[in-house]
């Protein structure tokens, strides 16, 4: 791959978006969450394409997106629990983990070989249309370098992946700004294997169970690696103020180089996110630090990415 285009989310970019993945190349698109890199779910190949451009290792599955429940169903064997999450958040930012039905299409590598297969409605409209418009199940992780800073904007995924794939359809900033939170249905509970833009509490209201935890330490849904999400400089969480070499990003009363939200407002800090450790990446200081974050409701999923972020490799 020599050039990476980028075009305006309209007709024409989703036609040309829908003719590159079927003939088996991923594109870049945009959802409410983050930029996915989008490609063929059925078709292995299309989907190995993902994980070269990426640089994924392959034993970390992707989310499949499907345009409602019904194609959802085709797919998976979702249990009562799953049906009333399904039916409360999607189209949104829940992902839900279930067992795939026999004889479905899905290769076996967008599962990375399990039984279970991650699922998602999306309720940006690119998304949404690149997926009528094709007619296909779309296995898209974040369209970045694996284990780097996720794209909420066009211009972040050229700068990760420009050269790697062919086309970027540019719907401007993500409104969320944070990644789906994945849920599977456990023997006691949910199973909360990543924590996201719905709190962990309305989603046990939703499906009538407990959450139960995140069950065994292996990996069965993407964001679960525990280096993820991260700048190529070192990170510093909790920090009041910055060193002489740190950028800082504030929060609240800290105001920092810039905020992720000067009232303290944790969604417009998740919309802000990735948004900001982009622009503290590219900034000359050389390391990075991070204010407080309260760790409830949607913190929690910030907290977990910048955890990430910041863990050694």
């Amino acid at each position: 791959m020599s050039e990476t285009s980028i075009l305006p989310f309209d007709d024409a970019g989703i036609a040309r978006a829908a003719a590159l993945i079927r003939a088996g190349q991923p594109v870049a698109i945009p959802t409410e969450t983050v930029y996915g890199l989008a490609a063929d779910a059925t078709d292995a190949a299309a989907v190995a394409a993902i994980y070269a451009a990426k640089g994924r290792p392959s034993f970390n599955p992707l989310i499949v997106h499907v345009p409602d429940l019904s194609a959802a169903q085709a797919l998976a064997d979702l249990p009562a629990p799953a049906l009333r999450l399904a039916e409360r958040f999607w189209p949104g930012p829940l992902t839900i983990v279930a067992p795939l039905r026999d004889g479905t299409p899905i290769a076996r590598l967008t599962t990375a070989g399990l039984a279970t297969i991650a699922l998602r409605v999306p309720a940006h409209p690119a998304m949404q249309a690149l997926l009528r418009v094709t007619g296909l199940p779309l296995a898209a992780p974040s369209a970045n370098a694996s284990g780097t800073i996720s794209p909420t904007r066009a211009a972040h995924v050229l700068r990760s992946l420009g050269g790697r794939i062919p086309l970027v359809v540019d719907g401007g900033a993500c409104a969320v700004g944070l990644e789906s939170a994945i849920v599977a249905v456990g023997a006691n509970g949910l199973r909360l294997l990543r924590p996201g833009p719905i709190a962990p509490d309305a989603l046990a209201e939703a499906a009538g169970l407990p959450i139960a935890g995140a069950g065994s330490d292996a990996i069965e849904a993407p964001g679960q690696l525990a280096h993820h999400y991260a700048p190529s400089k070192p990170l510093r969480l909790d920090a009041t103020s910055a060193a002489p070499d740190e950028w800082l990003i504030g929060f609240g009363a800290i105001a920092g180089d810039a905020s992720l939200s000067p009232a303290g407002d944790l969604i417009e800090a998740a919309a802000r996110l990735f948004d900001l450790l982009h622009a503290a990446d590219a900034a000359p200081a050389e390391r990075i630090a991070v204010a407080p974050v309260p760790r409830s409701g949607l913190g929690l999923a910030i907290n977990d990415r910048l955890a990430r972020a910041a863990a050694p490799q």
